[in-house]
């Protein structure tokens, strides 16, 4: 009964009951305006018509992916290669390494207007943005998790002449891989908050993504839109955590250990 319980009290269904429940007593006894706080009812309507109705909530969320993908990949293709050689050189670790600290701690909304200026309207600009607010974290976890490799390894793969390439594709990268699992998780963090940022200021005629709905719902004062945005963005960010990054940390636990 208790292991029952347990599991019950650990279900996600169960914590998203929870949650209704306390949202319905907030709103019935806080006495608040459904312009300012709307209640469970208002937000799931809204849900089910952009998702079964007018599917606008489909595409949303397929243009914002969209462009997700492609930053983000394209943060991956340079970010890791450049970690990896300022790992290498010294004069680019004093160097762009460096610069990465300083642009690391810059909000990726900063450069929306530079982008602005530079692409206009466009998906572009969205794309780019994406990739200034998460290469710099990527760049420097990929040189922090090429640190963390424990130098016995490379003295033993150097002692067996594993030299250059072969010793980057043998020991190095996979010794590496599962800190820099952790490091790419969090450059999509990144990822995510530019996507935002960039959509809710830059508007294209590719669509209407997921910032812009949010955007939309302030301009119009429909908090009902504000939260189901919000909600849906949590459902992904979720979703992509367990069924992409989570199955990835278990196969390289599976094959290289911990």
């Amino acid at each position: 009964m208790k292991t029952f319980a347990k599991k019950l009290l650990y279900h996600p269904l169960f914590l998203v009951l929870l949650v209704l429940i306390l949202w319905q007593a907030v709103y019935e006894f806080s006495g608040c305006s459904d312009l300012f706080f709307p209640n469970p009812k208002q937000v799931m309507l809204l849900l089910y018509n952009g998702f079964l109705k007018t599917y606008d909530l489909w595409f949303a969320i397929g243009i914002s992916i969209k462009r997700l993908v492609i930053g983000y990949l394209l943060t991956l293709l340079i970010g890791i290669p450049l970690g990896m050689l300022c790992h290498t050189s010294e004069i680019l670790r004093a160097t762009l390494g460096k610069i990465a600290i300083g642009f690391q701690t810059l909000p990726s909304i900063c450069w929306v207007p530079l982008t602005l200026l530079w692409f206009g309207q466009s998906d572009t600009a969205i794309i780019f943005v994406i990739c200034m607010g998460s290469l710099w974290s990527l760049i420097l976890g990929t040189m922090r998790s090429i640190q963390l490799v424990p130098h016995i390894y490379i003295r033993a793969a150097y002692t067996m002449g594993a030299r250059g390439f072969t010793l980057w594709q043998t020991v190095i990268f996979p010794a590496a891989l599962p800190y820099l699992v952790n490091v790419m998780k969090q450059s999509w963090a990144f990822a995510w908050r530019s996507l935002l940022s960039a959509e809710i200021y830059i508007s294209t005629i590719s669509g209407l993504g997921l910032g812009q709905l949010l955007h939309y719902g302030r301009e119009m004062q429909s908090m009902d839109q504000v939260i189901s945005i919000i909600i849906i963005l949590i459902f992904l960010g979720l979703l992509i955590d367990r069924y992409i990054f989570l199955p990835i940390e278990k196969s390289i636990e599976k094959r290289w250990g911990k």
